[in-house]
C-alpha cells in the first residue's frame, strides 16, 4: 500500500513539474519573440537547469547575449564546457560569447580549434557547420566544410552547401571555383551556373575572371566539353561572338562531337543579330558534307542569316538578288512543301519589298498556300502577307477582303487580331480615321500585349490629332507618309513628313513626325539623324505617347550602333524608373543588366 502511495505521489509530482514546464516554456518563448529577453532569460534559466535540454540552452544563452550579460553567459558556457567537453555546441557558445563581447581573437581560437578537432566523420562536420549557421558565422561554416573535404579526402563533399553560402555572400571568385569544381562530375548544373553567375556578376571584369579560370581548366582538361560550353557562354555575354565561334570550331575539330552545340550557338548568334558570325558557323557545318545530320538545317539557317543580314542595313540590290536566287534554288531542290515554306515566305518578301516584283511575290505566296496540311496560324500569316502585297499593288479592296477572311476564319487565334489590325491600319492609310479608330479600339483589349500596344498607339494617334481641321489635314499627310514608308519609299516618306509643318503650321503631330522620321533614318543607317530626332522628341515632348519608344530606340542606337554604352545605360535606367508600365520596360531591364554585365544573352 505504501509503495502504491509513493508511486501515485511520484506521478502527481511529475505531472505537476511537466505542467509547470509547459507553462514556463510557452511564456519564455512568448517573451523571447517579443524581444523581452530579460524575462525570457529568467524563465529559460530555470527550464534549462531543470531539464538540461539544449533547445532551452540555445535561446537562454542568446537571451543573455541580447541583454549583454556577457559575464553571466561566459560563466555558464565555461561551466558547461568543463562538464561536457565532448559537446561541441557549448564550446561554440563560449566562442560566440567572446565574439559578442569584442574578444574576437579568443572567439576565433575556439572556433578554429573546434574545426581542427572534428573527427573523421561527415555527420560531425555538418553538425559543427550547423552550429555556426545558427548565428550566421558563414566564414566559419565555409572553413568547416573545407576542413571536412581535407580530412575526408573528398573534394566533392558539401558542394551545394558551399555554393549556397558563396552565393549569399556574393563571393564571385569562390563561386566560380566551386562551380568549376563540381561541373565535371555534374555537367547538368551548367544551366544553373550560368543563371547564378549572370545574376551575380556586375561588370565585364567578373566575366574576365571566369574566362581566366575556365582557360586554365581547359588547358588541364581539353576534352571536357562542359568547360568549353561555359567559356562560349562567357564570350557571348561579352558579345565576343567571333571568339565564341573560334572556340567552338576548335573544340569540334578536337572532339568531332560538337556539331550540335555549334548549330545551337549559331542560332544564338542570329538571335543576338551577329549575322556575319552565324553565317560563318553554318558554312563550317555545311563544309562537313551532306552526310552530316546538320547539313540541311544549317543550309536553311544559313539562308535565313544571310536574309537578316541583307535586310538590316542599306540595301545592296546585287546581294538581295543573289539571296533571292538562293531561296529559289532551295525551293527547286526540295520542292514546295512544309520544309520549304520558310523559303517561299522570305522569297516573296524580297520580291515584293526589295526587287519590285509584286506579281512574282503574289505567285510565290499563292504557291505556299497550296501546300497541304499547313497549321492554321501558318495559313493565316501567309494570307496576311498576301494582303500586304495587295496593298503594295494598289489593290486595297482585295487586301481588306483577305484580312477580313483571316479575322473570321481564325477568330479564336491571335492571327485574327493581327488581321484586324492590318485592316485598321489600311483604313488609316486611306484617311478613314474614324473607322480605323473604331477597329483598333476593339483591339486594345487584345490578349497580345504587343497587339494591344500597337492598337492603343494608333487609337491615340488618331484621337489626339482630330481636334481641329488643321490637325486633321496634317494627319492626312502623315498617313500618306506612313503609306509611303510601308511600300519602302523612304525618300518620298521623309519629304512628305517634312512638308506637313509647311502646309499646316502649328499642327499637333510634332512628336509623331519625329518618331516616324527617326525610324526611317534608322532603316537607312542614318543613325546621326535618327539620334537628333529622338533626342528632340525626348526633350520637348515628355508627355508624348511615343516617349518610352523614343527612349528605348535611342538607347538601342547608342548600344548597338553608336558605341556609347554609358548613354545607353542611362536611357535604359530612365525607362525602367520613369515608365514602369511600358511594355518596353522588361526588355530595357534586360538590356540594362546586359550592359552592366550580369545577365547577358539570357
Amino acid at each position: 500500500m505504501k509503495h502504491l502511495i509513493f508511486i501515485l505521489l511520484t506521478c502527481c509530482l511529475s505531472t505537476t513539474i511537466w505542467a509547470q514546464n509547459n507553462i514556463d516554456e510557452a511564456l519564455a518563448y512568448q517573451y523571447y519573440k517579443q524581444a523581452e529577453y530579460e524575462k525570457a532569460a529568467s524563465l529559460l534559466e530555470k527550464l534549462f537547469n531543470r531539464t538540461r535540454n539544449d533547445a532551452y540552452f540555445d535561446i537562454y544563452c542568446n537571451s543573455l547575449l541580447k541583454i549583454k550579460k556577457y559575464d553571466e553567459a561566459e560563466t555558464l558556457t565555461k561551466r558547461l564546457v568543463k562538464q561536457f567537453p565532448q559537446k561541441i555546441n557549448y564550446q561554440i557558445a563560449l566562442g560566440r560569447t567572446y565574439q559578442e563581447s569584442g574578444r574576437t581573437a579568443e572567439a576565433n581560437k575556439i572556433y578554429y580549434n573546434a574545426i581542427q578537432n572534428v573527427p573523421k566523420n561527415e555527420f560531425q562536420f555538418r553538425d559543427l557547420a550547423n552550429q555556426f549557421y545558427k548565428f550566421e558565422a558563414f566564414d566559419m561554416v565555409i572553413n568547416t566544410f573545407l576542413q571536412g573535404r581535407k580530412v575526408l579526402d573528398n573534394e566533392q563533399l558539401f558542394t551545394f552547401e558551399l555554393l549556397s553560402i558563396y552565393r549569399f555572400k556574393k563571393d564571385k571568385s569562390a563561386l566560380i571555383a566551386e562551380y568549376l569544381n563540381i561541373l565535371p562530375s555534374n555537367p547538368q548544373l551548367i544551366s544553373e551556373a550560368q543563371s547564378v553567375l549572370a545574376n551575380l556578376f556586375e561588370s565585364n571584369n567578373d566575366y574576365q575572371v571566369l574566362q581566366s579560370a575556365l582557360l586554365k581548366k581547359i588547358q588541364k582538361d581539353p576534352q571536357n566539353e562542359t568547360f568549353t560550353e561555359l567559356l562560349i557562354w562567357q564570350y557571348i555575354q561579352q558579345q565576343e561572338y567571333e571568339m565564341a565561334l573560334r572556340q567552338l570550331i576548335a573544340q569540334d575539330k578536337r572532339t568531332k562531337t560538337s556539331a550540335n552545340l555549334l548549330f545551337n550557338t549559331a542560332y544564338t548568334f542570329t538571335t543576338n543579330k551577329a549575322y556575319a558570325t552565324a553565317i560563318k558557323a553554318y558554312e563550317y557545318l555545311l563544309a562537313k558534307g551532306p552526310e552530316n545530320e546538320w547539313y540541311l538545317p544549317s543550309k536553311i539557317q544559313l539562308i535565313n542569316a544571310k536574309y537578316e543580314l541583307a535586310v538590316q542595313g542599306k540595301i545592296d540590290q546585287t546581294a538581295i538578288k543573289a539571296l533571292a536566287d538562293e531561296f529559289s534554288q532551295t525551293i527547286s531542290q526540295y520542292g514546295i512543301n512544309n520544309q520549304t515554306i520558310f523559303a517561299l515566305k522570305k522569297l516573296s518578301y524580297l520580291q515584293a519589298y526589295y526587287l519590285n516584283n509584286l506579281a512574282e511575290a503574289e505567285k510565290t505566296l499563292e504557291q505556299a498556300l497550296k501546300v497541304p496540311g499547313l497549321p492554321a496560324m501558318e495559313i493565316g500569316q501567309l494570307k496576311i502577307d498576301l494582303g500586304d502585297i495587295y496593298v503594295l499593288n494598289k489593290q486595297p479592296w482585295e487586301a481588306v477582303l483577305i484580312y477580313e477572311q483571316v479575322a473570321k476564319q481564325y477568330d479564336n487565334l491571335p492571327i485574327a487580331s493581327e488581321a484586324r489590325f492590318r485592316s485598321a491600319r489600311l483604313s488609316f492609310y486611306q484617311g478613314n480615321f474614324k473607322f480605323a479608330k473604331s477597329q483598333v479600339d476593339v483591339l486594345k483589349a487584345s490578349t497580345s500585349q504587343l497587339m494591344a500596344n500597337d492598337a492603343l498607339n494608333l487609337s491615340l494617334l488618331i484621337s489626339d490629332n482630330l481636334q481641329s481641321k488643321n490637325d486633321s489635314l496634317a494627319l492626312m499627310m502623315y498617313a500618306d507618309a506612313e503609306m509611303l514608308q510601308f511600300i519602302s519609299n523612304a525618300t518620298a516618306a521623309l519629304k512628305k513628313l517634312d512638308s506637313i509643318n509647311i502646309a499646316y503650321p502649328n499642327n499637333s503631330l510634332a512628336d509623331d513626325i519625329l518618331i516616324a522620321k527617326a525610324k526611317i533614318f534608322i532603316k537607312n543607317n542614318d543613325f546621326a539623324s535618327a539620334e537628333t530626332n529622338l533626342k528632340q522628341l525626348i526633350s520637348l515632348h515628355t508627355t508624348s505617347i511615343w516617349i518610352d519608344d523614343a527612349i528605348f530606340i535611342l538607347a538601342d542606337l547608342y548600344e548597338t550602333k553608336l558605341n556609347n554604352i554609358e548613354e545607353a545605360k542611362k536611357l535604359y535606367q530612365q525607362l525602367i524608373t520613369d515608365f514602369p508600365g511600358s511594355m518596353l520596360n522588361a526588355e530595357a531591364r534586360k538590356r540594362y543588366r546586359n550592359i552592366r554585365g550580369d545577365n547577358l544573352g539570357t
